[in-house]
Formats: structure tokens, sequence, C-alpha cells
């Protein structure tokens, strides 16, 4: 039986040293994907990108407010495989990514969800050493178990996280891929998510599909994003009627930046944080979640 090709779709802003990661370890794939997609949300690619032995498409998204959700769509549009695995800048895929995220793309339709691992600040330029990465890295602590191997139906289909999924093209294209009118950080994926459940489509946990996430600085709460945030909450909320990023939100209203309950209907802006406060939630290395 044919494999089914399966294209690695990135978006990137900036990051260029991620993106290198990224693709140094998409080359020791145990199957090689059929193609990297990456989405550039910026005037041009960085160079010195590593050789691949699989085919590089390069598209380029504008607009100045983080358009993930625009970006992702992009870069779907322009990938040949029948499978899409999304995999953030900032992951590294284990060698078994790609065909962990096939083979449960073969047996099952709906949204596949890999492992991600959090890497420390300070490790050396990965050229490589997995074993490096699996020393380091830590699962997140909010989220749940994954299998060694095969996969595990997963119940809240809230589980995405745009930091490694996947899913069948043509699935993909069914619910209309991300809603562009989430722009910024944040709600597009869980606004897939949901839209995705409402279609029927299960959502599963992938075994042998890890990811190692590079590490980057850590805002808690994330006061750089809080305009965006807020925006696309209420947008989420006019869609579906709840909330997300709720936990965000309950963090805004204790520094009293908004008034808002999870009953509420709205956010009622208090004020904006300063420069100085945003400054200052910004958290030492060691710090992995926020």
């Amino acid at each position: 039986m044919a494999e089914v090709p399966a294209s690695v779709l990135t978006i990137v802003r900036g990051r260029a040293d991620h993106l290198r990661a990224l693709m140094t370890g998409l080359s020791q794939q145990s199957r090689p994907p059929c193609e990297l997609v990456i989405a550039w949300m910026q005037p041009e690619a960085a160079d010195a990108l590593p050789a691949m032995s699989c085919p590089v498409r390069h598209v380029f998204v504008g607009g100045d407010d983080m358009p993930l959700a625009a970006a992702r769509n992009r870069a779907a549009e322009a990938a040949s495989g029948e499978h899409l695995v999304f995999l953030d800048v900032d992951c590294i895929p284990s060698p078994t990514t790609v065909s962990s995220y096939a083979q449960a793309l073969a047996q099952h339709d709906g949204v596949m969800l890999g492992d991600v691992h959090y890497l420390p600040g300070g490790l050396p330029i990965f050229t490589g050493d997995f074993a490096a990465l699996e020393e380091h890295g830590v699962a997140h602590p909010s989220k749940p178990a994954f299998p060694d191997i095969g996969v595990m139906e997963e119940p809240d289909s809230g589980q995405l996280w745009g930091l490694s999924f996947a899913l069948r093209k043509a699935t993909w294209l069914s619910i209309g891929g991300m809603d562009e009118c989430f722009y910024g950080y944040g709600g597009e994926e869980t606004d897939l998510a949901r839209r995705a459940a409402r279609a029927g489509l299960p959502t599963y946990r992938v075994g042998g599909a890890r990811a190692y996430h590079q590490h980057h600085a850590v805002h808690i709460p994330p006061l750089q994003h809080f305009d965006h945030i807020l925006r696309n909450a209420r947008l989420y909320h006019a869609k579906h009627g709840v909330w997300c990023m709720d936990y965000w939100l309950g963090q805004f209203a204790e520094r009293e930046l908004i008034a808002w309950t999870s009953e509420a209907d709205d956010i009622r802006l208090l004020r904006r944080p300063d420069v100085q406060e945003t400054d200052a939630a910004r958290q030492p290395d060691h710090v992995l979640f926020s």
C-alpha cells in the first residue's frame, strides 16, 4: 500500500534560529515528509536555512498583527500532501513525528494532537542530538498524558493547541480551515477545535509524535498580547457563547485591568498595562510555561 504524502507546515516571524532547528529535526525523520511549507509573516525569508531532502515551499503573508490563522490557511492552500502536519516554529520534531501522525491519519479521520516537551533556555544549538532534547524536555503540567504508541481518543477537543497538530487536508477543507477574523495572538486554534467537534470529528492524542519546544521568554500573564487576547476572546464568545483563554482573562481581572467573570457576557476594559508592568511580567529563563 502506497504511503499517503504528508506535508509539514510552519508559520514564521523572526525566530530564524528556531526554524533552522525545526528543519534539522525534520531532516532526520524516519519517514520524511513530502515537503515543508513555510508561511512567512514577514517580507523576506530568513537566510542560511539548512538543506532539506524534501522540497521547501515558501509563501508570504502580509499583516502587522501576527496573522496566525491566515498564515496557516495560506500554508495549507500551498501544501500538496493529503495529510497536513502543523508544527510551530519553536518545535523540533522527534524522528517519529511525521510517521506517527501519518499512521494515525491513515487509520482515523480526526484532529490529531502531538505531545510537546518544553526545553529550558541555554541549551546548545540543536544539531541532531535528540537524546539531549529528551533529557531536558519537560511535559506541560496541565496537559493529559500521551500513549507511547498508537492513538487515544481525547474527549476534550479544546486540548488542541497550535504547537503541534495534524489532520487530513480534505478534513481541513471541509471545516473551512481557520477563521481569519482571528488575528494576533490567541483563540484561532480553539475555534478550529470547536468547529471540528461540532462537525463530528473526534480528537486523538498520538503516541510517537513528540516535539520539543525551544525556549523563549514567558510572560505571566501575557500582557504583551493584552489587546489581541481581549479582541479574540470577545470574537470567540460571540461565535460560541462561551469564553476561551479564560485563565488569562482571570489573570487580567486579578490585576484590575478588566472587569470580567466566566459568567459575564462581555469584557469591560478598566485600563491597559503600561510598559513597566508588561516588562515586569517577563519571567526568568527557568520558567517554561505561561
